[in-house]
């Protein structure tokens, strides 16, 4: 999801050279395997020198990492150390992507980078574990840069996922007492390219700007996608358990990216009509 909207925005003198394991449509690097440092260091010797990479492979299923800890750190932290060596080692900077998830979600105003993180989840703590990985191994040349609630034109996300169900069910139920910012690919990925071309170094916290909950989100996706008759009830997170706790409330402020670029990432509802825009869900 993020990483494909990535290729497709390098800026001007840029090249984005993709990796993954299976070799996809616009991937430069297939079969990279990113704990690997030994794969890691034949690619940057073939392929590089490189300014800097832009690391968001991550383990992201929330629930799933509880039961599967040992997997979770292997992507979330063993795959970052391994590239933030490869980065010190050839002198590239690197931007790897994390999470709200780091934080425990009591905060009553949106986190900045100076707040402690406290995760309350497997993959909260090794996403923050990953975090330390990277800015111990390359630490003059790293930008850590959180973001939340992600989407865009490819992947698997809420947006597509809630018009799928309303379609199919014809009345929803949604989480209401959960508050995030939703963010799209289509503003992220020009953000990050940013934060590598300016040099950022440390903390950035990446979202578009305002707050929501699910509900609110769910109800202005379908009414945008011509779904507005089908009824939407919020509930709280009580009645939706699940194997992983999430953060009551993880908005993100993100006034230090803002001064790096000289801008802020778009509000949630003008990021989400330019989405529909591009990939309509009607």
């Amino acid at each position: 999801m993020l990483g494909s909207e990535l290729c497709l925005r390098a800026p001007p003198g840029y090249e984005a050279l993709g990796t993954d394991l299976a070799a996809r449509p616009g991937v430069a690097l297939a079969g990279l395997d990113l704990c690997e440092e030994a794969a890691l260091e034949r690619a940057f010797l073939q392929h590089g020198p490189f300014e800097g990479v832009i690391h968001c492979a991550a383990y992201t299923a929330v629930d799933k990492a509880e039961s599967e800890p040992e997997l979770a750190r292997r992507v979330n932290v063993e795959a970052t150390r391994s590239v933030a060596r490869a980065c010190a080692r050839h002198g590239a900077r690197l931007v790897a992507v994390s999470t709200d998830f780091v934080f425990d979600g009591r905060a009553r105003a949106p986190y900045t980078e100076a707040d402690a993180p406290r995760p309350i989840s497997v993959y909260g703590q090794t996403k923050l574990e990953g975090e330390l990985a990277a800015l111990e191994h390359n630490p003059q040349r790293t930008a850590i840069v959180r973001t939340q609630w992600l989407y865009g034109p490819r992947g698997t996300h809420f947006p597509r996922t809630i018009v799928g169900l309303a379609r199919e069910r014809g009345r929803l139920k949604v989480v209401a007492d959960q508050f995030g910012s939703p963010t799209t690919t289509l503003e992220l990925a020009p953000a990050l390219w940013d934060v590598l071309r300016l040099r950022g170094e440390g903390l950035f916290h990446a979202a578009c700007e305002g707050a929501c909950s699910w509900h609110e989100l769910a109800v202005a996706v379908l009414a945008a996608s011509g779904l507005a008759h089908v009824p939407v009830e919020p509930c709280g997170t009580q009645e939706f358990p699940r194997p992983a706790r999430r953060p009551a409330y993880s908005v993100l402020d993100s006034g230090r990216l803002a001064t790096l670029r000289g801008r802020r990432l778009a509000d949630w509802r003008v990021a989400l009509a330019d989405y529909l825009r591009v990939e309509p869900l009607a």
